[in-house]
């Protein structure tokens, strides 16, 4: 595949989803494009706005916000993975409202405690709190969330 059917194909792919640079280098890698081509192509895809590290950072955390439920350290290790800056997720997270990711956290921790299994609430806790913080969510915020839920459990 010649530099001008890569741009080609690689525009088509940026203008039907977000995609971020790490993912072009790499379909660029697997179609075994030169280095110096990849360079030119990762350039006009940049210019053309194509690719924004931002635009594609802020659909990133809200799609795995609201559709994956992960905490904020799990999107962050995601988004190290690809590549993206914490400059550019930094203030992306910081626009997001704390209580927000409680919100997030407090029904998975309500419907996991019904299947989680122990031989007393210390046990259970642990399980949740590590079921939590796997999630990418913060010790403060799956405390909170499991002190929550247990006093919800008390009240029945």
């Amino acid at each position: 595949m010649d530099e001008k059917e890569a741009l080609q194909r690689l525009t088509l792919l940026c203008s039907q989803s977000e995609h971020c640079e790490s993912e072009m280098l790499e379909k660029m890698r697997r179609w075994e494009i030169a280095d110096d081509a990849q360079a030119r192509i990762m350039v006009t895809l940049i210019e053309e706005r194509y690719i924004d590290h931002n635009r594609y950072c802020r659909g990133f955390i809200h799609d795995k916000m609201e559709y994956n439920h992960w905490g904020r350290r799990k999107i962050e290790q995601a988004l190290w993975m690809k590549g993206i800056e914490k400059r550019v997720s930094t203030p992306l997270f910081d626009e997001i409202d704390e209580d927000r990711w409680t919100d997030i956290l407090r029904p998975l921790i309500r419907q996991k405690r019904k299947s989680v299994k122990g031989r007393n609430d210390y046990e259970i806790n642990q399980k949740l709190l590590r079921f939590a913080l796997g999630r990418g969510f913060s010790f403060a915020e799956a405390r909170e969330c499991i002190g929550d839920v247990d006093d919800v459990e008390e009240d029945w």
